[in-house]
């Protein structure tokens, strides 16, 4: 089998269904499964998803995993490749749509790069600009100011620029440090050989954590603007409250630094959590406007 593609769902039945459907209209010339891994949603997901696709679960081209327990984005996804038959294997979020055959268009071009470990393509929102996927490692200093919400005010900092990658050109191909995990393509064997997902992280930094893991290996991250997937960005985040949102990002950011040995920043990092979540209160009573970190202006 050329490819399994691995979706991890969350109360998102109808964004889910329109993305399987986009699957199997436009992939063409690949032997595919399509297995979806649904976190208990309330939805009724994997019932819906039995009634409408049955032809094609009875013929093992889409295979569910129901959990009953939100089992989180890295435990799930690895649920998927423990099973996934594929030579290939691309994570995606359910919240997206192809809108042409991206997954041969990726896997040609992967076969000519041996050192590519991860590759990613154009991500569009849903009025067909392009969503900034791709970031520089994380420093202290960045996340610093991150946490402080001194990034909606300070952007031109050049940490925080090198870090959201600012000036990044989304027209050229190009190696890059960090790529979102909402559309990861990478070979299984080199999935496997990593270990999967850091299982650590329950949401968010699970995908910064991935691509280090591929990095230290010696293998390359690649950005291929070759073709264009729409996302339809956070729409199973969107469900939970900000004051969740805020402990699950920075419950990641602590484990990587952790993780990654570098304890002055972990510490400081770890003080300052109360300080962080005085801020969240304080821009959700004065209603300010949440910006996602994956849209980062350049004025």
């Amino acid at each position: 089998m050329d490819l399994s593609i691995i979706i991890v769902s969350w109360n998102v039945s109808e964004l889910l269904a329109r993305l399987i459907d986009s699957i199997l209209q436009f992939t063409e010339e690949l032997q595919y499964e399509i297995i979806v891994i649904d976190n208990d949603s309330r939805d009724s997901t994997a019932k819906l998803l039995k009634e409408q696709y049955q032809q094609q679960i009875t013929g093992k081209q889409i295979v569910i995993i129901a959990n009953d327990f939100n089992a989180g984005f890295a435990k799930a996804n690895n649920q998927g490749l423990k099973i996934a038959r594929g030579k290939y294997v691309v994570f995606m979020n359910p919240d997206m749509e192809l809108v042409e055959n991206s997954f041969l268009k990726l896997k040609q071009l992967i076969e000519q790069m041996p050192d590519a470990g991860i590759a990613t393509c154009r991500l569009l929102y849903a009025d067909k600009t392009v969503q900034p996927n791709v970031k520089g490692n994380p420093t202290f200093f960045s996340q610093l100011l991150i946490l402080l919400k001194l990034h909606h005010f300070l952007r031109s900092l050049p940490s925080l620029k090198k870090y959201f990658q600012i000036d990044f050109d989304y027209s050229r191909k190009q190696y890059v440090e960090q790529v979102m995990g909402a559309l990861i393509f990478m070979k299984k064997e080199i999935a496997d050989k990593i270990g999967g997902w850091d299982e650590n992280y329950w949401l968010w930094w699970e995908d910064i954590e991935l691509c280090k893991n591929i990095k230290e290996r010696g293998l390359e991250i690649v950005y291929l603007p070759i073709t264009e997937i729409i996302h339809y960005e956070g729409k199973s985040f969107s469900q939970t409250s900000g004051w969740s949102k805020q402990k699950r990002f920075n419950r990641g950011m602590l484990t990587y630094f952790k993780k990654r040995r570098n304890y002055i920043a972990y510490y400081i990092l770890l003080a300052l959590q109360p300080v962080s979540y005085i801020l969240t209160v304080l821009t959700k009573i004065f209603r300010v406007k949440p910006r996602s970190q994956s849209f980062i202006d350049k004025k």
